[in-house]
């Protein structure tokens, strides 16, 4: 193993793009206002155990319950179809959980380490340095802590105006996420005229 400073930027990158951990601060905010706290270290440290996982046996690990990685983006693709729903619509599908669980599902997953993350650690394993990416991983994830530490700060800048804005914009674009994340795993192409 050989430490490779364009690798770990070029993996940052990546991960940094897929997990997109500033574009969810309305959904995290929208959590919280649900669930009354987020638990950032457990949360964090959850979606930092679960990339991890797949980062050394993803494929493998998978192929025990003889689920594929299109599968679980799929399944992954439906929560988070359904959190956009939620944002947009301005109604509640997910169950009010208080106690130390309640951002876990779905704040550590899908949103964290979602099929988008997962996918793109297995990507990236195939051309990269496992320890590459293991730090690029590390970094993302001492970002996404500081994120989840810092929600009341974002709350405050924002403003109650200001929240409703983003909480519908990125809904539709949690939904848009969620649509291309389906189609992609599905074999599915718009614009294709069907056969007779």
């Amino acid at each position: 193993m050989q430490v490779n400073f364009l690798e770990i930027v070029a993996s940052f990158m990546v991960l940094f793009a897929i997990i997109d951990i500033f574009g969810s601060i309305p959904i995290i905010l929208g959590i919280k206002s649900k669930i009354g706290n987020i638990y950032a270290v457990r949360t964090t440290l959850v979606a930092f155990g679960i990339m991890l996982l797949f980062l050394f046996i993803g494929e493998p690990l998978l192929g025990i319950f003889g689920v594929d990685i299109s599968s679980f983006a799929i399944a992954g693709s439906f929560i988070l179809f359904l959190m956009g729903m939620e944002m947009v619509m301005g109604i509640e599908l997910f169950k009010n959980e208080t106690g130390s669980s309640g951002a876990i599902v779905p704040i550590a997953f899908p949103l964290i380490a979602g099929a988008g993350s997962i996918t793109s650690l297995l990507s990236l394993k195939a051309e990269y340095e496992t320890i590459n990416i293991l730090i690029a991983l590390t970094v993302n994830v001492i970002i996404v802590y500081l994120v989840l530490r810092l929600t009341t700060f974002f709350e405050k800048i924002l403003g109650v105006n200001g929240l409703h804005i983003l909480r519908k914009f990125f809904g539709i674009i949690l939904l848009a996420i969620a649509v291309k994340l389906f189609i992609s795993n599905t074999g599915i192409h718009i614009g294709d005229t069907p056969t007779p």
